[in-house]
């Protein structure tokens, strides 16, 4: 176990996550016909239409205890590593025992912020992101976790889930030879359906800010808070500046390396001494980039409130699939990918890796990588993991830690032989029952009485299912999210308008019908839908479910009122709320709106003045700042000062 502060996850959001993903990585057809070819076309491939059939995760707060944390130690006489299974697999820590370095950032405690693609995501260590650009929605869920051999014989640690954006399985062995610096870890993404799929894949290393970050590169796709993607040079930037150390960016940004083909791959951050961690794999893992915060007023704030006051910065050190993380990949069907990466120490001569000639810097980086790990010893640990049955697919020996049951539902659905990451039966549980019914009897069940709706499939196969399922409310509810997630959203509508006509309850489709007007440009009749929902949901869902379901349609409902100028609807659908609602930081905020709205910019103020904060604020939000400047007040404190552009 490891014991830390800790904000409790809370509750998810039961309201399905129909909304496009906002376009934070979105380039422009003039800024897509500059880049190369294969890089434009990955940039465009598949990009999400929805976050479905993930939940939105944002039940979590800021009142930080002590809490136990479920925790798996990986060591050898080298390095000691410490893994959180319940919160993504992520690595918290490696340990150098030698020299009694921590390896990467450790962040102090856990405390959940909006970062990932449906909302609770937490900051330190090594993170594994896959499904599509941005924190992967396994961020904080629990990954299935069991002990195998390792190919030489020493036990390997294997994490995996079935990822559900994309509906792929995927795969994370660790694992520490014996008298090796080196932690190796293997990676697997399979595709056992009969279409191709889009895949990506970045792991990310959060590292001290006070490095200096090297790699094999002289240019980099620069992407800034201003948006854009353009090729720089490195390590001087455009203006001049050194960006291989991150304290001297003052704006938050990304640059990915571009790696010459046939290069060895690596990325590594140095202290002063020329210290410090190093990060390689095999070719498959083409990309590298080194994100930083920046030393302005907004990147400190983030690091504040991602981790503690007075604690270390971090930057943040990545590798993935593509050269950047707008692009996806093609997977093949009933095909996979694999790769292997190594985390270590480096010891560098500071003079040349830390010396103003970047060539000689990255070369003694090189130089002292190739000694501590060569080139050919990842290449040959790669093909070791993969070669033969006995090393590619050990069956676990012990089980550590259970994830979801999604992959197993859908391994009792289509069969799929998924050897060495079993999704057995006994992993399906009350969210899976509802669909396991389906596919016994071909009929969806209704939601408990009293029950918010259970969680949606959206995947093809369940589509079909529920496209010749008796047409019931419930299943016209299911089946118009799919259809919405296919992008067939007339299709949609015409569902949820059917199950709305018997609906004895008719929140749930209220609510989508609500999304459904907003998205399509029809804002006064959503206004009108939510607040409906609003009225309906009343005594309509039991027990702590009630509240939860209040908040998150409520809030949503405020907003769809201010939109077309019901400020009267929108204060009414504010008071409703229980007071414990009303007090909390989003709904704050949602207070100040009001305010503004009904012209009291002085009552405004006094909000602010009170103090208030959003727990689910997400990257890159300016709305603390615009509402602050109308109440009349300059300038804005240092607590709401979350802005990131330049």
């Amino acid at each position: 176990m490891l014991t830390l502060p800790a904000a409790p996850l809370g509750p998810d959001n039961p309201l399905p996550a129909l909304r496009t993903p906002g376009p934070a990585h979105a380039l422009g057809p003039e800024e897509l016909a500059a880049l190369p070819r294969d890089m434009a076309r990955g940039i465009g491939r598949a990009p999400l239409r929805s976050l479905l059939p993930a939940p939105v995760r944002d039940g979590y707060g800021r009142d930080r205890r002590e809490a136990s944390l479920d925790a798996l130690v990986l060591e050898n006489d080298r390095l000691r590593v410490t893994v959180l299974p319940g919160l993504g697999g992520r690595i918290h820590s490696l340990h150098h025992k030698p020299t009694g370095r921590e390896l990467v950032y450790r962040n102090p405690v856990f405390q959940p912020a909006a970062f990932a693609l449906n909302g609770a995501w937490f900051s330190g260590g090594v993170e594994w992101n896959t499904g599509a650009t941005g924190h992967t929605t396994l961020s904080c869920a629990p990954l299935h976790a069991a002990t195998v051999p390792a190919p030489d014989g020493t036990p390997m640690l294997r994490l995996w889930e079935w990822e559900r954006l994309r509906d792929l399985p995927f795969q994370v062995d660790l694992w520490l030879p014996e008298g090796s610096d080196f932690l190796l870890v293997g990676v697997r993404i399979r595709n056992p359906h009969e279409r191709p799929a889009p895949v990506y894949w970045w792991s990310n290393t959060a590292v001290p800010e006070r490095r200096r970050v090297l790699a094999p590169a002289d240019t980099a796709w620069h992407h800034g808070y201003e948006r854009g993607l353009r090729k720089v040079p490195v390590p001087a930037g455009e203006d001049g500046t050194d960006r291989s150390r991150p304290e001297h960016s003052t704006h938050a940004g990304d640059w990915f390396y571009d790696l010459p083909d046939g290069g060895r791959r690596w990325i590594a951050a140095l202290d002063e001494d020329g210290t410090g961690l190093v990060q390689t794999s095999t070719d498959r893992l083409r990309g590298r980039k080194l994100f930083v915060w920046g030393t302005g007023p907004g990147g400190r704030r983030w690091q504040e409130w991602l981790t503690a006051p007075g604690t270390e910065g971090y930057a943040e050190i990545q590798a993935g699939l593509a050269r950047t993380q707008l692009e996806h990949l093609e997977l093949a069907p009933e095909s996979e990918l694999s790769w292997l990466e190594a985390y270590g120490p480096l010891a560098a001569d500071p003079a040349a890796a830390l010396g103003p000639d970047w060539a000689a810097a990255r070369a003694e980086a090189e130089r002292a990588l190739d000694l501590a790990l060569p080139r050919g010893a990842v290449d040959a640990a790669h093909a070791a993991w993969r070669e033969g049955a006995a090393d590619t697919d050990p069956e676990p020996a012990a089980v550590l830690a259970a994830g979801s049951g999604w992959g197993a539902l859908d391994v009792l659905r289509a069969g799929h032989v998924l050897p060495g990451t079993p999704f057995p039966e006994t992993t399906l549980g009350a969210e899976q029952e509802p669909w396991r019914d389906l596919l016994r009897t071909g009929a969806l069940p209704p939601p408990a009485k009293g029950a918010v709706p259970f969680p949606p499939q959206t995947a093809p196969a369940w589509r079909d299912m529920l496209e010749t399922a008796p047409a019931d409310p419930s299943t016209e509810y299911h089946l118009g999210i799919a259809q919405w997630h296919a992008g067939d959203r007339a299709q949609a509508v015409r569902s949820w308008e059917r199950g709305l006509a018997g609906a004895a309850v008719r929140w749930p489709l209220l609510y989508c019908l609500a999304v459904a007007d907003r998205e399509e440009g029809h804002p006064e009749r959503a206004a009108h839908r939510f607040a409906e929902a609003c009225a309906e949901l009343a005594g309509a869902v039991d027990g702590p479910a009630a509240v939860t379901a209040a908040a998150a349609l409520t809030r949503e409902a405020v907003d769809a009122q201010l939109a077309v100028g019901r400020t009267g609807r929108a204060r009414a659908l504010w008071e409703a709320l229980p007071g414990e609602v009303r007090a909390r930081g989003a709904f704050r905020l949602l207070e100040v709106r009001l305010l503004l709205a009904e012209h009291r910019p002085a009552e405004a103020r006094a909000v602010f003045d009170a103090g208030f904060e959003v727990p689910d604020l997400r990257e890159g939000a300016e709305v603390l700042g615009d509402l602050w400047s109308r109440t009349g007040a300059e300038p804005l404190p240092a607590a709401y000062e979350f802005r990131m552009r330049p």
